[in-house]
């Protein structure tokens, strides 16, 4: 024992080990799996996420580049098969993507209606087209997007300006359209934005509600990230705004598993219910906007009624 205690030692434990079992340096525990990052489970990125993510584009290429000519062919044909194929691809794509899609209420079939959503992202056209057999009301400058105006036109979109000039010819077409038993979805916002909130609906949206039968206010949130309720911090992944590219934005979220999306189908009404179309607007977006809270505070979401004057008949 004398020679032990003359014996440098590190720790007390030191003391009772034999001279060649000692350590002068710490054992050092590298990563497990080598290759750094690539195989790193947990971080933000992992590999499983990247094959997903590849899995779900090459699908989603290929069963456009399917629907393409189909759609084309029912184009040239009569009868209702141009605006139901769309509703099928949509729903498919919505899937492919990796987005559940959750309907609560049920969407209005006293053609032509007008349905009108908030707007937080390109994900709500395949989340509202496979929902809605009802054509979209989208920008004019969707119509320059290279492959996007493809499909756009394809899906029977209707194009509207902002010029105050072309304002009257399209509203005409719109009209038309609805007069010819097509619903429309329009998104009264004019723009999306980061999911956490809507923006004022423009009452200048509601000037072709008199060629509606009913109005559907409809609220779209999503709510689910791996199978967790999505916060604040999650609505990046979703919302698609400012100069967000749609590729990189496409990619960060195909990655991931267990997104849900719900759309909150609320109760339709007569446009002439309201005086007039600015009374529209704010009736509808409270309408839109409780729904939406709703759902963002994990709540169960019902279809909300609207509140109309008892002295109209």
């Amino acid at each position: 024992m004398e020679a032990v205690a003359r014996a440098p030692i590190d720790a007390p434990i030191d003391a009772l080990r034999p001279r060649r079992l000692r350590r002068r340096k710490p054992i050092r525990f590298g990563q497990g799996l080598p290759g750094g990052r690539l195989f790193e489970v947990f971080t933000e990125r992992p590999l499983g996420g990247r094959v997903r993510a590849v899995r779900r584009l090459v699908s989603m290429l290929l069963w456009t580049l399917l629907c393409l000519p189909i759609q084309a062919v029912l184009m040239l044909l009569p009868g209702h098969a141009k605006s139901r194929f769309p509703v099928f691809y949509h729903r498919v794509a919505a899937g492919l993507i990796g987005l559940k899609v959750q309907v609560v209420g049920t969407p209005c079939r006293d053609r032509p209606v007008l349905f009108v959503s908030n707007h937080s992202s390109w994900l709500d056209i395949p989340v509202l087209g496979g929902v809605l057999d009802a054509a979209f009301v989208a920008k004019a400058e969707v119509g320059t997007w290279p492959v996007i105006r493809t499909l756009a036109r394809l899906g029977r979109t209707v194009f509207v300006s902002r010029s105050r000039g072309a304002t009257g010819q399209e509203a005409a077409v719109m009209r038309a359209r609805m007069a010819s038993g097509d619903s429309l979805i329009l998104f009264p916002e004019g723009t999306s934005n980061d999911g956490t909130r809507e923006l004022p609906f423009r009452s200048s949206f509601f000037a072709i509600a008199d060629g509606a039968r009913l109005i559907q206010p409809v609220s779209v949130v999503y709510d689910r990230l791996g199978g967790l309720p999505a916060c604040r911090r999650d609505r990046p992944l979703f919302a698609w705004y400012g100069d967000m590219e749609i590729a990189s934005h496409f990619w960060r979220l195909a990655r991931r598993s267990g997104a849900r999306v719900t759309v909150v189908l609320h109760e339709p009404f007569a446009p002439e219910r309201l005086a007039n179309r600015k009374a529209l607007a704010r009736e509808a977006q409270r309408i839109v906007r409780e729904g939406a809270e709703q759902l963002r505070r994990n709540r169960p979401a019902t279809p909300l009624a609207p509140r109309l004057p008892q002295s109209v008949a």
